[in-house]
């Protein structure tokens, strides 16, 4: 099985003037492609943290990170940001969709960076849009849409770039509780399909969906359990597909 992240000790702190705040204390951590993991932890854990340098929006203080074979602990700027573009698929609580953009030409927005022709944007980003449950709505804007709609935009244009990694910050905690099962399901069936989920989140009910469970505290890791995921739909029926009805 391939490696997809590897963290060796990495430490992160901030200063206010001479001063250390140390945020992350030498962090260890591998995950294999096609894992499923959380990463838990209380306000002030350092979780948002490693998010951020896992999701290469930040680098560390100290330490090595290799995400796909590639060290990004050093890269510059200009470097890290075509790594996400390439490497990561980005969902967030806030869905982050651009307002006066349609369903589509959200999905599409990595595809415009990637050099893509318009075209074959559309086509491609119709298309992912129907995988997760959206085909009627390709043309509709973000208000027009519902909270778990839009979230299913925000996974579209994740996924649609292939990417080795889907990272997703708190991706339930705007929706009602019947919503985020039903994103949660997606998760699964994504999972299901091949890729590698990394979910960062401070509810357990949620995290139960998951097949590893990495608990930080205190900028350290806590724990790093095997966990029994709850069924889901995409657990249960073996589908190929990722549409939820």
């Amino acid at each position: 099985m391939k490696e997809v992240i590897r963290l060796d000790n990495i430490r992160k702190s901030y200063f206010l003037g001479k001063q250390e705040l140390p945020v992350l204390k030498g962090i260890g951590l591998l995950i294999m492609s096609n894992e499923y993991v959380a990463l838990m932890g209380p306000s002030g854990s350092g979780k948002s943290t490693l998010m951020n340098i896992i999701g290469c929006l930040d680098t560390p203080t100290a330490g090595k990170y290799i995400l796909n074979g590639k060290d990004v602990s050093s890269m510059l700027d200009d470097d890290l940001a075509d790594v996400r573009n390439v490497e990561i698929g980005f969902v967030f609580q806030q869905f982050n969709l651009l307002p006066r953009l349609t369903a589509w030409e959200n999905v599409a927005l990595p595809l415009i960076y990637a050099g893509v022709n318009k075209k074959d944007r559309e086509e491609r980003a119709r298309d992912i849009l129907a995988k997760v449950g959206l085909a009627d709505r390709a043309h509709h804007k973000p208000n027009e849409l519902s909270g778990g709609q839009s979230q299913r935009v925000a996974i579209a244009r994740a996924l649609i770039n292939n990417p080795s990694l889907i990272l997703a910050d708190e991706p339930t905690g705007n929706l009602d509780t019947k919503t985020s099962m039903e994103i949660m399901e997606l998760f699964g069936q994504i999972h299901s399909n091949g890729n590698t989920v990394v979910l960062v989140t401070h509810e357990e009910d949620i995290a139960r969906y998951t097949h590893r469970i990495v608990k930080i505290r205190d900028g350290s890791v806590e724990t790093d359990t095997i966990n029994d995921p709850k069924p889901t739909a995409a657990s249960m029926a073996k589908e190929t597909g990722i549409i939820i009805q």
